[in-house]
């Protein structure tokens, strides 16, 4: 049963650092190397050294833990650290549980990171090729034998129902995906800096699991991203404008798999996102109408279209008309699909460049961004906002 009532931790901390490596398909170094080179980076945004860390975050799919990290970037003694699961699931994760550790005292300084060699190493949209058993892969089990093996199979079960159910074509998707390459292409970090796509482009790419077209995948990515949080109070005297965390929370459904959530009374929702979606708006006081810019995951199209729907933002089946009519402004860095597939950690970033106002596409008087992580998983969100 998840909660009835605002929590306590909205405007107790804040992202006061940004860092990265370039975007690529072959970095050329380690994992390790690259997580190193995001949290110097980020540190060093935040006007904040080494020794200012007491406490680091990252996600399980890692394999540069925490304590290393630390000790390759000249961290010191660390007095708290932790893991989130569920892949990109956990991004807006780790820097709510930054946000919990500063809050109540256990840290003062918290990076939270995430860096991988995505293309050249270990490509995630390969699927499951090996695995020691566990509870979780037994639902995949049930999956597997049915040529269901990859991340854009999984997906296009709910797409096609999606699309069935609201008598809608895989141009809905589309709008998505030309959104994101749109911003993406006013982006020099973006991996697809100057390539915009139209709709016919969209519809003459490629087949790779019907409904889903190779436009509506996110790319794979070697890179590195790094986020610096801190108190609200310390945050102020940084050399940024901070982001506050007006409201952070994590998210799992009833019948909830990893991606094969197949059981549930439908398949056109997120019932994830809608967990998120209700405690970020109880805790930040805050209604749809209310947010400037939307960085929502992107993974896949389908998924964006059903984020907006479970957060409110319009009507189930409308999303894609609404983001043909520019409703909200989404993805101002180009997303997954355009700048780069970061589990999520570079749209966190995007959401602090838009309150500082240093986006390339910069949304005017961006005060309040909604921040999502990925779905199909148990997820998580971020309402993040200015000071005062």
């Amino acid at each position: 049963m998840t909660l009835h009532r605002a929590d306590t931790l909205g405007g107790r901390a804040a992202i006061v650092g940004i860092g990265a490596t370039e975007f690529s398909k072959d970095s050329g170094r380690s994992e390790l190397k690259l997580a190193v080179e995001a949290v110097r980076a980020a540190l060093d945004d935040a006007g904040l050294g080494p020794g200012d860390v007491d406490g680091m975050v990252t996600f399980t799919m890692d394999t540069s833990p925490e304590i290393t990290v630390a000790q390759a970037a000249g961290i010191g003694e660390l007095s708290f650290f932790s893991r989130v699961h569920y892949g990109g699931g956990a991004a807006c994760a780790t820097v709510q549980q930054a946000a919990l550790a500063v809050a109540a005292g256990i840290a003062e300084v918290v990076v939270c990171y995430r860096a991988f060699n995505e293309r050249s190493g270990r490509r995630f949209g390969a699927g499951v090729q090996r695995r020691e058993p566990s509870a979780e892969g037994a639902a995949l089990g049930w999956n597997l034998p049915a040529g269901l093996l990859t991340p854009a199979s999984w997906v296009a079960m709910a797409a096609q129902r999606y699309l069935y159910a609201y008598g809608l074509t895989p141009e809905a998707f589309g709008q998505v995906a030309v959104v994101g390459r749109r911003h993406a292409a006013r982006n020099p970090a973006a991996y697809f800096y100057g390539k915009p796509i139209t709709l016919a482009d969209h519809a003459a790419s490629r087949w790779i699991v019907e409904p889903l077209r190779l436009l509506d995948c996110c790319q794979e990515t070697d890179g590195g991203q790094a986020l610096v949080v801190t108190t609200a109070e310390r945050a102020r005297d940084l050399p940024h404008p901070p982001a506050v965390i007006r409201a952070a929370a994590q998210g799992a459904g009833r019948a909830q798999e990893q991606m094969t959530s197949y059981y549930r009374d439908g398949l056109t929702g997120l019932p994830e996102s809608a967990v998120v979606a209700r405690q970020l708006w109880r805790t930040s006081g805050l209604r749809p109408a209310d947010i400037d810019v939307g960085i929502l995951y992107d993974h896949f199209t389908p998924f964006v279209l059903m984020q907006l729907e479970e957060f409110g933002f319009c009507a189930p089946g409308e999303a894609a008309d609404f983001v043909a009519a520019g409703g909200l402004p989404l993805n101002t860095h180009g997303g997954q699909l355009g700048e780069a597939y970061l589990h999520g950690m570079n749209g966190i970033a995007e959401a602090v460049r838009q309150l500082r106002g240093t986006s390339v596409n910069q949304v005017p008087g961006a005060a309040r961004v909604l921040v999502t992580a990925g779905t199909g998983v148990p997820t998580s969100g971020l309402v993040l906002g200015a000071d005062g």
